[in-house]
């Protein structure tokens, strides 16, 4: 399990304490979408306020917490592409580790492992058969750093392979440039942003790693064909 998801419950969370059920639909859309970052964004913790009390005992209310929260994205995995046998069998795999867990830490931990692998799991079906290896290991690395500046020479250095062979690799298998695929990932997560988040456009913009706040709002036009204030006007849900 990877140290940064330990992380997710970033303090941002605390300005928008919403738990609407959009947003929990956002939640498991997310998982479906492979987009490790909103998941971090809309995860809440196992047990929080809102929550259902459905033990007495502590240990045993998170093991049904658990239970009710395999289910559910299992489901939703399914619908999302994943064939019943293997999301019914991670579901089942997560459930008998939680129920030899002594404790609360071994089975918060084990909730953070579920998601992550359900969504990385995700990621894979959505590239396999898709793309080559290489271009899936090239989207992966770009899904991993959505919140940061993503260059065409880094990602070529990650993969050890030269700029120019992956940019032509890119368009071929892609239908779009390497700068255009970054973009739509990146306005993809804006527009979830916008409408389950009250995050501004100057703080989506930060997030996002664009260089300023005027150039982000003219690549949200550029594939929306509209700006982020107006989107969210017309969709925005609380």
């Amino acid at each position: 399990m990877s140290e940064e998801f330990n992380n997710i419950f970033i303090p941002r969370e605390e300005d928008f304490s919403h738990t609407s059920f959009d947003r929990e639909i956002a939640f498991y859309e997310s998982i479906c979408s492979g987009n490790m970052e909103l998941v971090r964004i809309f995860m809440k913790p196992l047990f929080c306020e809102g929550c259902g009390l459905l033990s007495e005992d502590p240990l045993r209310n998170l093991k049904y917490h658990i239970v009710v929260l395999a289910a559910m994205i299992a489901r939703y995995c399914i619908k999302g592409g994943m064939s019943p046998e293997e999301a019914y069998s991670m579901s089942d795999f997560y459930i008998m580790k939680t129920d030899k867990s002594n404790t609360e830490a071994e089975i918060r931990s084990i909730h953070i492992e579920m998601i992550e692998g359900y969504t990385k799991k995700m990621r894979r079906i959505k590239n396999d058969g898709i793309f080559s290896k290489q271009i899936i290991r090239a989207t992966n690395y770009i899904m991993s750093n959505i919140n940061n500046r993503i260059l065409l020479q880094n990602v070529a250095e990650h993969l050890k392979l030269s700029p120019a062979y992956l940019s032509r690799l890119f368009r071929q298998e892609t239908g779009t440039t390497f700068s255009e695929y970054v973009n739509r990932l990146k306005i993809e997560e804006a527009t979830t942003l916008l409408i389950h988040t009250e995050f501004t456009d100057l703080e989506i913009s930060n997030m996002l790693a664009y260089s300023s706040q005027s150039y982000f709002i003219k690549i949200f036009r550029k594939f929306t064909g509209t700006t982020p204030k107006k989107y969210r006007s017309g969709y925005y849900i609380l």
